[in-house]
């Protein structure tokens, strides 16, 4: 009958302790990427349903009396604010030439697991342009 080594023994649950770590830490940054990465993609999609409310605001005489379709300047800069606002974002919307909306996002993810390591907070930005046109039979006039 053989008997173990007296200098091995307990070797095999130091290997099993760092090997769990190990495994538990790349979860845990496989959590926090795919949270990050959902981060972003809520600020895109916040971006450009802010930039498609304030797209609706248009200036409605023109627009009735068919010679162009331009944004009410406040009106789509207020409604845009308004829903960064209620989807409780940090926004910045810009308007240029009287029928884009630009719409900035900032916001931010906080780590589950990263946060054990020092990393707090992960800032995600995203942007989103929705512009107004007029069509006619289906082409762009």
């Amino acid at each position: 009958m053989t008997h173990p080594s007296r200098g091995e023994r307990g070797s095999i649950t130091i290997w099993l302790a760092v090997t769990g770590f190990i495994m538990m830490m790349l979860v845990g940054l496989a959590v926090d990427l795919g949270g990050h990465v959902h981060a972003k993609q809520r600020a895109h999609n916040i971006a450009a349903e802010a930039a498609r409310t304030g797209g609706e605001r248009v200036q409605a005489a023109p627009a009735i009396m068919g010679e162009q379709v331009t944004l009410d300047p406040q009106a789509a800069h207020s409604a845009a604010q308004a829903y960064l606002a209620a989807a409780d974002v940090i926004g910045n919307v810009r308007i240029t030439g009287g029928d884009t909306i630009t719409v900035i996002v900032t916001d931010t993810y906080k780590p589950k697991f990263l946060s054990i390591i020092g990393i707090r907070d992960l800032t995600v930005t995203s942007t989103a342009t929705a512009r107004v046109v007029r069509s006619l039979g289906g082409s762009e006039q």
